[in-house]
């Protein structure tokens, strides 16, 4: 084959990959994007399915990103009205909470100043006489209820609206497709693919290696061995409950450690989540296990004494953080990446990122790689491009 087959090669099917994909064809490229399976099969179909500001961050001074992620959110609510909604999310603060009223007071005005004190951005004290109301929510030693908003999303089927709207915009989204090689020479990147059980060769300039908790073992692979960051998986499990959850999103600290747990209407049913478990196998393989099953369950009847009727699915997806000593709590989320070369990269690894901001994440890409890239006219401006309906 020629020279430059497709000028951006992106490698990965999950909301970040299929979000550069789309950017890249918007901006006018030639795109191909190659997902090893299907798309969403992997962490984009098992995170909590929240499209928010990420309250949480707060705690450890991740301004930046929780400014950029409620920009998102509100990018999202905008060209996505049928794939994310604004739902309510319940703080319940108890005598023995870590976090008192004025602490969690504080971090909600701040979250709101970040939101542009939007009305939608604001919170409120939820009023005693309403606490019964509150699905069942265990009131022993509750001191106050905080109610503000944020982002629900379905994540595998936004995530496919996306690659979606990349294959509308001109890009090649092929499933089933797994790299087993590249390497650099004269024309561009050269790499082999295979699917159908047959091996192909394209030419690239410019590779995207999204493919997640994958990333360094698909560098293994690739001559002459770009540069890589030293990361740490580390597994979130979350159970689907029966039981139903009326009022919203409820947003608890775990009595065992005090991390952040979620319990939120999904589908009929409850979902809780999640867990934090560094994990060292085959992505592939990564599995509930037993102690965060109990763990998940523990917290539940802890909070909703009623509702723990024993789990209908459990399942795993993972993070991908940087490699450092403590909790994975205080670990950054904004999106890591690793460049070939400091100017005018032609390939780049990306490490991380959050379901909320793939579409800053892919801008920032893009940014990255216009230098490597051949002028372009552009098609579309992802920030105001209605999302297509999940194709299913």
């Amino acid at each position: 084959m020629g020279a430059a087959d497709t000028e951006v090669l992106v490698i990965g099917g999950g909301v970040q990959g299929v979000g550069v994909a789309q950017a890249a064809a918007a901006a006018g490229h030639r795109v191909l994007c190659l997902e090893r399976t299907r798309i969403a099969a992997g962490t984009s179909s098992r995170s909590s399915k929240l499209i928010h500001g990420g309250l949480r961050y707060l705690e450890s001074f991740q301004l930046r990103l929780v400014r950029e992620s409620l920009r998102e959110r509100q990018i999202l609510l905008r060209i996505a009205p049928h794939l994310v909604e604004l739902v309510p999310f319940f703080i319940p603060v108890y005598h023995d909470t870590s976090r008192g009223p004025w602490t969690l007071r504080a971090g909600l005005s701040l979250y709101a100043l970040l939101g542009g004190l939007r009305q939608d951005a604001r919170f409120q004290v939820v009023p005693r006489p309403a606490w019964p109301s509150l699905d069942g929510l265990n009131l022993e030693g509750l001191r106050t209820v905080f109610r503000y908003h944020d982002g629900q999303t379905d994540d595998a089927a936004l995530c496919r609206a996306v690659a979606a709207s990349a294959a509308e915009l001109g890009a090649v989204v092929l499933e089933g497709a797994e790299v087993v090689g590249a390497n650099h020479d004269a024309d561009g990147w050269r790499v082999r693919y295979r699917i159908d059980a047959e091996v192909r060769e394209l030419v690239a300039r410019v590779v995207v290696n999204a493919t997640g908790p994958w990333a360094n073992r698909l560098l293994d692979r690739v001559t002459p061995s770009p540069a890589r960051r030293e990361v740490e998986l580390v597994g979130g499990t979350h159970l689907e409950l029966s039981g139903r959850l009326g009022q919203g999103i409820y947003y608890a600290e775990a009595p065992q450690d005090q991390r952040a747990v979620f319990f939120m209407p999904w589908k009929g049913h409850v979902l809780v989540g999640t867990t934090e478990a560094p994990y060292e196998g085959d992505p592939a393989a990564v599995a509930p296990t037993a102690e965060e099953v109990t763990y998940l369950r523990e917290v539940t009847r802890h909070f909703f004494p009623g509702l723990d009727n024993g789990p209908l699915d459990a399942w795993s997806g993972l993070r991908v953080l940087p490699k450092a000593e403590g909790r994975a709590f205080h670990r950054t989320r904004e999106v890591l990446l690793a460049e070939d070369r400091a100017t005018k990269p032609t390939f780049i690894t990306l490490y991380g990122g959050k379901l909320t901001g793939y579409r800053a994440t892919a801008a920032r890409v893009m940014r990255r790689l216009a230098p490597s890239l051949p002028a372009a006219e552009r098609k579309a401006d992802t920030a105001t491009l209605t999302l297509p309906a999940d194709p299913g």
